[in-house]
């Protein structure tokens, strides 16, 4: 990718290509996707529940964008909870999560996070969390078809 990609608010525009993203990176984070459980976990990326985070005030979200393609998207839930943070595979490993991560991380200590972060990472993403400086808080769960790792980041006092 010859530059970098534009970092902006979403919009409700762009519900419908975040929950096409989500759907296309689920495979790294259900435990069984042919379970009940885990068709009913992915209905809640369905384009309406995207745009009910987008719209909502306890959700801070971002899109990153390179030309006309949306090639990733993270929110910040509380302005310290990551609770969406994808990047499209053809895009991985080219530094579009960090980015997006700086971005919500700057912006929620400008509104006066002073404590720090939570995030339940899928545990495909566990080593980037921890290259952020993440520790797990507990060991690995499954609950509702989902395998992840809590972990939480202190900010510097």
């Amino acid at each position: 990718m010859p530059q970098s990609p534009a970092i902006r608010l979403a919009s409700e525009d762009d519900a419908q290509a975040i929950a096409l993203l989500i759907q296309a990176v689920a495979h790294y984070f259900l435990a069984d996707p042919s379970d009940g459980e885990s068709a009913r976990f992915l209905s809640s990326f369905s384009k309406e529940s995207v745009l009910g985070c987008i719209t909502s005030p306890d959700f801070h979200y971002l899109v990153a964008v390179h030309g006309d393609d949306l090639i990733g998207a993270a929110a910040l839930r509380d302005n310290r909870h990551i609770h969406h943070l994808f990047v499209s595979p053809a895009y991985q490993r080219q530094g579009i999560a960090s980015l997006l991560w700086q971005h919500l991380k700057e912006s929620a200590i400008r509104s006066g996070n002073t404590e720090g972060f939570t995030v339940n990472s899928s545990l495909y993403a566990v080593p980037v969390y921890s290259r952020w400086g993440f520790i797990s808080t507990t060991g690995p769960q499954t609950k509702n078809g989902v395998s992840f790792q809590p972990m939480q980041l202190a900010l510097a006092g």
